[in-house]
């Protein structure tokens, strides 16, 4: 039994770490030091793995349910995954975790003091998403993306020993735009799991109905509230901007590719006349550099 569980750990950490390719913007780039690419990528892993417990997205075989000493079965309770998820994690700060992702985060903890609280946020962000589906201002958007989407940024600033006041303000404001962003993209995808991420009172306001939303191309309502939210998330990207030149080196690159891929993203839905319905709009990579650039530069 024992010989089994040893050989198959990479399987899941692989996959995991594999999508790091899929998201809107540069997670570990190549020019960034060997230390910090291993201390984010075990972020990454952390973050995506989570994610993906709350997703349902899982790879198949319940081998991430064993790791955390469940019965494979229970990899379809999220709920009982994600608490068995916490428990382990609590064990990276004094223990021995079971999930080679936790195992993995351990020397980054270590190595920053890295306390739990951004890394519980991010397990009671997934664990709000099987308790809500709705989302009735945009006051209580802001506040899910407090716990699913800033702790990153957060952490970003921890391992690089960048953490200030007005930085995790500017932090704040990027990664709840990137947050926003991609439940732009994903409002297909994310009514087919039950869910929606634009504020109710929005959805009133541009006369748009839950209906509307599993249409296969966007009326006119559902692109004009698109692009009220769109406005939203580009709006917060400025406030957030100054972080990028509050550092420097190949720090300041890493941040401008994070602006740079929300920029990047909100020019392709406009470039889908915001109609994102039939499947999430993606920059490509020239437009993504042109933004990184563009971010570099301080240009608008």
């Amino acid at each position: 039994m024992t010989g089994g569980r040893t050989a198959r750990p990479a399987v899941p950490e692989r996959a995991t770490l594999d999508k790091a390719a899929d998201e809107n913007f540069p997670v570990a780039p190549f020019f960034l030091p060997r230390a910090w690419r291993t201390d984010l990528l075990a972020i990454y892993g952390f973050a995506r793995l989570v994610d993906d417990i709350g997703d349902g997205d899982l790879a198949p075989g319940g081998a991430d349910a064993r790791f955390l000493g469940l019965d494979p079965a229970a990899a379809e309770d999220r709920l009982t995954l994600l608490d068995a998820f916490e428990a382990d994690l609590r064990k990276v700060f004094g223990g021995a975790p079971g999930h080679p992702l936790l195992r993995r985060l351990q020397p980054t903890v270590r190595a920053h003091r890295l306390t739990p609280e951004p890394f519980l946020g991010l397990i009671e962000a997934n664990r709000q998403d099987q308790l809500v589906s709705r989302y009735a201002s945009y006051g209580d958007l802001l506040a899910y993306c407090e716990l699913s989407a800033n702790p990153v940024g957060r952490l970003v600033l921890a391992v690089t020993g960048t953490t200030s006041p007005e930085r995790v303000r500017r932090s704040d404001a990027v990664c709840t735009a990137l947050q926003i962003v991609e439940h732009l993209q994903d409002v297909a995808e994310d009514l087919a799991r039950d869910r929606i991420y634009l504020p109710a009172e929005d959805m009133t306001r541009f006369d748009v109905q839950e209906s509307d939303l599993a249409a296969p191309a966007a009326s006119a309502s559902v692109r004009a509230l698109v692009a009220f939210e769109a406005e939203r998330a580009r709006a917060l990207l400025a406030e957030g901007t100054p972080l990028v030149h509050s550092v420097r080196g190949r720090l300041r690159l890493l941040l401008a590719g994070f602006v740079g891929g929300g920029r990047a993203a909100l020019r392709a839905v406009e470039a889908a006349r915001h109609d994102v319905l039939p499947g999430p709009p993606k920059p490509t990579k020239a437009g993504l550099l042109r933004e990184v650039g563009a971010t570099l530069r301080g240009e608008g």
